[in-house]
């Protein structure tokens, strides 16, 4: 069985997020399968989109005024998903701000035990971007459990959940990159250069399947041609609007 895993916990991301994620999905992957919503409100999630609790991490919460290191994402590896909630099978973990522009088939054919995202800025390093990664239901606990049995040390080692993920896979042998051109930055590679970012809009980077929105702008702040960042300026990334809707 093939799933797609999303996670939404707290209010960065209205439910529309999700309900667009699965539309995108099924618009781009063929045959079935089911899609998975891992949160702490299901209120306005679409019907098709089943929604568990997210596992307990049962680790110390951020502390107040520090910025969300997403460790709750760690809890897709724990066996309460199979053990409780009955899943089983091949899950492609899919962040909520993410644009689906073409097929999805084949990241669940990929071969690798773990794939993930290659780091962006510093490819020297085993870093990679959580965004889109894959796995098997159940496959890997001890992820999770390290984790929470070396909490402390981890935390102050790794800057968020994404760089602990992909050294601790690595140092398992068991971390492998989806295709360089699969899953593009918005920001680094559908920005066209200065200065021609003033008269041209975005693109969508050839061969992308999933292109990402991280650190500046997500969708609708990139439909509209906002920035969080003075002097970047951007025109509205009109493609955007084309895929990324119910």
């Amino acid at each position: 069985m093939r799933h797609i895993i999303c996670m939404k916990w707290g209010t960065k991301y209205e439910p529309y997020y999700v309900n667009n994620l699965y539309a995108m999905a099924r618009r781009h992957l063929t045959g079935e399968f089911r899609f998975v919503c891992l949160t702490d409100d299901s209120e306005g999630i679409r019907p098709e989109v089943d929604c568990f609790p997210i596992p307990p991490v049962e680790i110390a919460p951020e502390a107040a005024g520090v910025r969300d290191r997403a460790w709750k994402k760690l809890t897709t590896f724990s066996p309460v998903l199979k053990d409780e909630y009955g899943l089983e099978g091949t899950a492609l973990f899919l962040d909520l701000d993410v644009v689906v522009v073409g097929s999805l088939d084949d990241f669940f054919t990929q071969p690798g035990e773990f794939l993930i995202i290659k780091d962006y800025r510093r490819p020297w390093r085993v870093t990679g971007n959580s965004s889109v990664y894959r796995f098997e239901i159940g496959a890997l606990p001890d992820v999770l459990q390290y984790f929470r049995d070396h909490e402390v040390e981890m935390r102050e080692r790794f800057r968020n959940e994404q760089t602990y993920l992909s050294d601790y896979l690595h140092s398992k042998g068991k971390l492998k990159y989806w295709p360089s051109d699969w899953c593009p930055s918005f920001k680094y590679h559908g920005i066209p250069l200065w200065p021609s970012n003033y008269w041209r809009r975005p693109f969508v980077p050839d061969g992308a399947r999933i292109v990402i929105f991280h650190g500046e702008c997500n969708p609708p702040d990139a439909l509209a041609g906002r920035r969080n960042r003075r002097f970047r300026f951007i025109r509205p990334a009109t493609w955007v609007a084309e895929h990324w809707h119910e």
